[in-house]
Formats: C-alpha cells, structure tokens, sequence
C-alpha cells in the first residue's frame, strides 16, 4: 500500500522531472518565487487554454480582455487596496518567524511545530502590526521625481476599468463577462507550501456583469459551472467541495462569496473563489473617474449599473491541484512506479514515440517520421535515449497518456504498439492510422482511474 500523498513527494517529481524549480536556485534561491520548466510550462498552458476554451471560446457571452500590470494609481485608490489591502501581522522574536495575528490558531510555532505562536514560554510575539500586500515601484528614470504605483495584486480591476470600452466594442448586453489570464503579485506575509502561495502568480479571473435582480441566479450557476469544469477535467469529487463565506469573512465588496476547495496534502484549501460584488467596483470607479460605468440600453434608454459575479482561479494552485490529485503510486511486476493520471488535455505531451532500439537506422527512421507527422498537430516527444522500460517510467511521471513504440515488427507490417499509461493495456494498429487512433482517444470522455 503506497504512503499517503505529501507535498515533498510532489515538490520532488516536479524538480525530478523539470515542472518547476526554486528560482534563483544558485544564489541560495528567493523564498516562495519559483520558475517553470519545460513540462510546467506546458502544463500551465494547457490549463490555460482549457479555461478559455470554457470561458470565452465555448460560450457567446464572455470575451477576452489583457490588461496592463501596471495601472494608474488612483485605481487602487479607488478599489480600497491602498487604503485596505493590508494584514495584520506579528514577529515572534525568538524563532524569527512571522505569522498572520488573525491565524495564530492554524499556524505552527517555529521551534515546535506541535505548538501553535504564543503557546510556549519561548515565545516572545510583538503587537500586531499592518502589513501592506502590494509591491510598490516607480515610473520615471528619476527616483526621487517619479510616480508610485503598484505591481497589481488582481486582475480584476483592469477589468473594470475597461467596462465602458468593451461594452461599447463588443456589442454584448448584460449578462456578459470580460475574462483574463495574468500575473498578479503580493507581498505576503506567510508565504509556502510549495506553489500554493507565492508572491507572483497567475490568476484567471472572469467578472460577469448582470442586471442587479439576476444576480442571485447568476451566482449560484457560476458556483456550479465552475465545480463541474474541474470535474470534466479529472478532478475526483471526493476531494472538491463548495465552502461558502461566514458573514465574518466576506470581503467588504462582497454580499456572498464561495470557495471551491480541493483536498490538498496541506488539507482543504481554497481552489477558486465565486463572489457577488454586486456594484461596488463600478461605482467607486465611476465616482473616483468621473466616468459613468453603467450599461446604457440604446433602444429603451434604460441605464443602470451592473452586478458583478467574479469566479477567480489561481492557475499556479490549479496546476497544483491537477497534480496533486494525478499522482499515484502501484507495484507493476514487482516494481514501483510513480505515475501521474492526468487528463490527456491537460497532459503536458500527449504521446511519446519511441524506438525499440534507438541506433537501428530503420526504426529510428520511421519513429522519426512518425514523430514529424504527429507533431504538427499534438504535443509530442520523441526518445531514444535508454533501455524501453525506463523510457516508459519516465514518461508515465511526466503523465503521457499514450506511448508508441517501433519495433521489429514495424519494419515487417508497418505497424506500432500504442501502450496505455493508465491501464498499461496495449494494442497494435497500422502506422497510417497512428494520428487518427491518438486524436480519438484525446476526444474520449476520461475520469480518473484512481480510487476516490
């Protein structure tokens, strides 16, 4: 019976395999920054491209929006970050680590992780101090002249921002949503737990504007086409749930907030957020601009000032998500392997093609050639490199679906074994028919074969 998932073994195959890396790892590396390798990359872009393919490209209602990252100043004036962005915070003196006054509960002391900040008579905590999130900079080559602005810590508000040109542009009525994928950055106070937390990172965030008596309806619809998209993806239902907001914990801007929270090794933790900020950012950018953003109907003069419902995803904890939720261990033939069952669309490469014997000229030749022609339409890799079984472990840890091997017996009939990572199941098909087999298999429904 394999151990139970922990973070370390997850932080290890993603440095293993080239996922994700410390960044500035040769300088000692810089706390909760992190960069991403070949098989992150793509993994990242596949989630991507999944909650577009959701958000915008599927549906008639939402449209793509990229903002700056820099905005003007006033826009987090006006949203309350400047003034409210901020945390309570407080430093234990003796084991020199900091943690959230309002979290001191959840936390573990630095010296004995048994024990919560406070607990101990070591402990010495200073009064709690306001610790401002945003990452402050300057526009303008001179320091002392130039104007202060902020790195975003949302992509929400560019959003906003540019209600009244994409309503006027898009030739959409309400309800409709403007959706975006950035990086958004915050200087937080207790950073960790691998990519969970970071100080940059990305978000997808869609805010869907409604007339104010929808609102409710939209809500609650949001909450669930949000729940389900993981589902589609792979995601087991034993580990996600909808956690709504206690009245305490809603931000000032919301009258209803849901989180979907995944089962980490960490526990259950936020996965996305659903809230209802009803008007509040659009009429505190209308009254700090002095331009009116409200929805204006030309046939009927009716004009009124939208709802917003805000589904907001973290891609880097989605990937983690998808990650943690793949990873499996199994004794095959005596040996364990490690192997990641993640949803072939969201599967960094979708197939490896791989030679028997990587020196044959032959089978390296047609390998090659099969290789070319699958590339052009799938994320493919090909490797020569190492005895056949270690070429399949290596690609079952990245999460390949699908591998296609050349053998002797391709050079007689011209077909391949195409192996499947979940089942191990294999099957012999022409070579003519290699693309057509593997774009199928990508379009068939897939659940996770893991238990729940």
């Amino acid at each position: 019976m394999p151990d139970a998932l922990t973070m370390d073994k997850i932080v290890s195959l993603c440095k293993r395999r080239g996922f994700v890396f410390p960044s500035s790892e040769i300088y000692g590396g810089l706390g909760s920054s992190y960069d991403y390798g070949h098989y992150g990359v793509l993994l990242k872009e596949n989630v991507k491209a999944r909650w577009l393919e959701a958000m915008v490209r599927e549906r008639d209602d939402i449209v793509a929006l990229d903002s700056a990252i820099i905005l003007h100043p006033q826009v987090w004036e006006a949203s309350g970050h400047v003034g409210g962005f901020t945390d309570p915070l407080v430093d234990c003196r003796f084991c020199k680590k900091r943690f959230r006054a309002d979290q001191l509960d959840d936390a573990q002391c630095g010296k004995r992780p048994s024990k919560h900040p406070g607990e101990t008579d070591d402990c010495d905590l200073t009064e709690a101090r306001q610790f401002n999130l945003m990452f402050e900079t300057r526009v303008g080559p001179v320091e002392e002249t130039g104007t202060k602005v902020y790195l975003r810590p949302e992509t929400a508000q560019g959003i906003f921002v540019n209600f009244k040109n994409v309503a006027q542009l898009a030739r959409r009525r309400p309800p409709f949503g403007i959706a975006q994928v950035g990086k958004s950055f915050r200087n937080e106070i207790t950073p960790g737990n691998f990519i969970f937390r970071t100080l940059e990172f990305e978000q997808m965030e869609m805010e869907f504007f409604v007339p104010p008596a929808e609102a409710d309806e939209w809500y609650r619809y949001w909450i669930e086409e949000r729940r389900a998209w993981y589902l589609r993806l792979g995601i087991r239902e034993s580990h996600l749930r909808v956690r709504p907001h206690d009245a305490d914990e809603l931000s000032h801007y919301s009258s209803a907030t849901s989180d979907i929270e995944y089962l980490y090794p960490i526990g259950w933790s936020e996965l996305e957020g659903i809230a209802n900020r009803g008007d509040f950012d659009l009429t505190a950018h209308t009254r700090a601009s002095g331009t009116k953003l409200e929805w204006v109907d030309s046939a009927t003069g009716e004009r009124y000032t939208p709802y917003v419902i805000e589904p907001a995803a973290g891609l880097n904890r989605s990937m983690l998500a998808f990650l943690c939720d793949a990873y499996d261990e199994e004794l095959v033939g005596e040996r364990e392997r490690t192997v990641l069952r993640l949803h072939p669309l969201v599967a960094p490469v979708k197939a490896a093609v791989l030679p028997l014997l990587g020196k044959d000229a032959e089978m390296a030749g047609r390998a090659r050639a099969l290789y070319e022609e699958l590339r052009r339409v799938l994320s493919v890799e090909y490797d020569d490199n190492g005895q056949i079984g270690r070429r399949y472990r290596r690609q079952d840890e990245i999460g390949t679906p699908w591998a296609l091997t050349i053998d002797e017996q391709t050079l007689e009939d011209d077909t391949v074994t195409l192996r499947d990572r979940d089942s191990l199941a294999q099957e012999r098909l022409p070579l003519g028919r290699v693309r057509e087999r593997v774009l199928d298999l990508l379009a068939a429904p897939w659940s996770s074969p893991k238990a729940s």
